[in-house]
């Protein structure tokens, strides 16, 4: 299977750089491009709660956690080439604990992936995508932003 090189930028940023403000942008325009798909949604969502856990915001964390276990629940615990099933898990949890009385200490998620051809094409696309650092304050688009719209308008 071939994968997107959106949904590759994705898991780079989730994964190694734990950018998941740029991974909310990159899964955008691939869920725009594929019609709106509710699994590259569910994604995203993953990716905006983990961004709003890291910034404090843990009612908002929550809840977009909760939307996004809704969304991916209609997937296969193997999906996309990672262990959804196992990330389903973790996000349900962490967004109980976040509705909680006394929220969690902030840690990352990683998602595990399960395909080989998955992962040797991350890695290679790794050495292609410098690392970003993520955001912690206000989120602002940037060059790469204006570069990847040109290069869809080209399309």
């Amino acid at each position: 299977m071939k994968y997107d090189p959106l949904y590759l930028a994705y898991l780079i940023y989730f994964n190694r750089d734990r950018d998941y403000f740029e991974c909310h942008e990159v899964l955008e325009e691939l869920w725009l491009a594929q019609g709106r798909e509710p699994l590259y949604k569910g994604l995203l969502q993953v990716a905006v709660g983990m961004f709003h856990f890291r910034r404090g915001n843990f009612k908002g964390s929550s809840k977009m956690l909760v939307s996004a276990v809704d969304k991916l629940e209609a997937y296969g615990d193997e999906c996309l080439g990672i262990n959804l099933g196992r990330l389903r898990r973790e996000i349900q949890q962490l967004s109980e604990k976040l509705a909680g009385p006394v929220p969690p200490a902030y840690a990352d998620l990683t998602i595990e992936i399960i395909d080989d051809e998955l992962l040797r094409a991350v890695e290679t696309a790794s050495s292609e995508i410098r690392p970003n650092e993520p955001i912690q304050i206000h989120p602002q688009r940037g060059e790469k932003h204006a570069l990847r719209e040109k290069r869809m308008l080209d399309k």
